[in-house]
């Protein structure tokens, strides 16, 4: 257990934006260790922004605490050692190969005096395995699908070896079933390996399907937190998406499953 007391990130009164947008209105919210938070909301609510925050890739104002620690006192080597993440739309050189990429993601745990070791390579070949993406090793970044390609930036992710990842949108631009594969291989990490997922979606469904803990976002505020058969229904739904919808037990988890409402 951190010293978050089961907390691994907290954003207290954080704001935060683009020039002089405001996008961020002094969110207050907490995401559990060792879990899968997914965090929702409609188009240009924040997600992507505050995802941003809690990696550092932006200036706010507030305060983000990484288990227990302000994150602006924490060097920039060692944040990288304690979150990794995966951007919404990586880009590779032309012509890396997955290996080359994959390994790309030791690089924190290196300097000019500790260059490439044995564990490097044995990280390297561990996220290559977990990820499904070993026999891919040798091919280039442009002869994979989005279904692989999507493994192999995970891999890289995962290479890095911290507690903590943060994925936006993981699943953009693919199809139901590599969305479920991709999103499968999330919940293993978590439950196998103990990892804290912090992932932005956009489809709700596989949203509280596969998440332990929901972050509701509207407008810039955070609309609800908590386990999706807490705060999934009908009102919130309508409130924050504008959705009219049915909240029914799905079939086969006996979680919550959304159903919209014919118009």
């Amino acid at each position: 257990m951190s010293p978050n007391s089961g907390y691994r990130l907290r954003a207290r009164g954080l704001t935060a934006g683009y020039g002089e947008t405001e996008i961020l209105h002094g969110i207050d919210t907490d995401v559990p260790e060792g879990r899968i938070t997914a965090l929702i909301g409609p188009n240009g609510c924040g997600k992507s922004t505050l995802l941003s925050c809690f990696s550092t890739l932006l200036p706010y104002r507030g305060s983000v605490t990484l288990d227990g620690r302000d994150l602006g006192d924490v060097p920039r080597r060692e944040r990288a050692k304690l979150l990794a993440l995966l951007p919404q739309q990586p880009t590779a050189p032309d012509g890396l190969t997955v290996a080359q990429l994959v390994a790309r993601g030791r690089h924190p745990h290196q300097s000019w005096w500790s260059q490439w070791s044995t564990g490097d390579e044995a990280e390297v070949g561990r996220a290559l395995e977990t990820t499904g993406v070993l026999d891919l090793a040798d091919r280039t970044i442009d002869q994979l699908s989005g279904g692989q390609r999507q493994r192999v930036w995970i891999a890289m992710t995962l290479a890095q070896d911290t507690p903590t990842l943060l994925l936006d949108e993981p699943t953009t631009y693919l199809d139901l079933a590599h969305s479920i594969d991709v999103l499968s291989l999330v919940r293993r990490l978590c439950d196998r390996e103990g990892k804290t997922v912090v992932m932005v979606l956009h489809d709700l469904n596989l949203a509280v399907r596969y998440a332990d803990h929901l972050l509701v976002m509207g407008e810039g505020r955070m609309a609800a937190a908590g386990a999706p058969g807490e705060v999934m229904d009908a009102d919130l739904l309508r409130e924050v998406f504008g959705l009219d919808a049915r909240v029914v037990p799905d079939p086969v988890t006996g979680g919550p499953m959304i159903v919209p409402e014919l118009v």
